[in-house]
């Protein structure tokens, strides 16, 4: 019987991107639970584990001079750094999962995308804030960031917002369940795109 998704032999890859704020997390984490053909890639990073996060599960945590042996070796679909710590999504792992026909979401900024763009084929989706004083508040709510780093996401956010034009998809997040199901129209939508090619 065919499904709403996790038809396909070989999944897709759907990069996503937001600005810090934008609930790009809460929407990958709510599309990975409500279907087991769906991964968030985990990615590769320099900087030091936070408050809970596991080694394998969140991220993992490497050494500066691993990670830059790894770019020598072309192991990265992309890498970016961010704040002074690199990021990097594996080549290898992302295949193995498209491979047992799972459907992978790296979560990473515009740089990582435009390299990821320029190497295979993805679905782009951008998660909008409705507004920049709509980001800020929520910034500030997180209680995470001083007023000083807000300010930089804040900057950061305006020209990720100039590349959103770049993507295939873009949703403003008004209203996070609303949100949810757009972004899952989109992932079945693609899917039973990709469908006819397998058939």
């Amino acid at each position: 019987m065919q499904k709403l998704l996790g038809n396909l032999k070989r999944g897709l890859l759907f990069v996503l991107s937001a600005p810090a704020g934008s609930g790009k997390t809460t929407l990958t984490e709510m599309l990975v639970k409500e279907f087991p053909c769906v991964v968030e890639s985990i990615s590769f990073t320099t900087r030091q584990p936070r408050g809970k996060e596991v080694d394998g599960k969140h991220y993992f945590f490497i050494s500066r001079e691993e990670f830059q042996r790894k770019i020598i070796e072309g192991e990265f679909l992309e890498y970016a750094e961010i704040y002074g710590d690199y990021y990097g999504t594996s080549w290898k792992w992302v295949e193995e999962q498209r491979n047992q026909g799972k459907h992978v979401v790296p979560v990473i900024d515009t740089q990582g995308a435009a390299q990821v763009r320029e190497k295979c084929l993805a679905t782009f989706v951008f998660i909008l804030p409705p507004s920049l004083e709509a980001l800020r508040e929520r910034l500030t709510k997180r209680k995470t960031e001083s007023p000083e780093e807000i300010g930089k996401r804040l900057n950061w956010a305006k020209k990720e917002i100039e590349e959103s034009k770049k993507y295939d998809y873009a949703i403003v997040n008004h209203d996070l369940e609303t949100s949810y199901q757009v972004l899952k129209s989109i992932f079945i939508a693609e899917e039973h795109r990709r469908v006819k090619q397998e058939y």
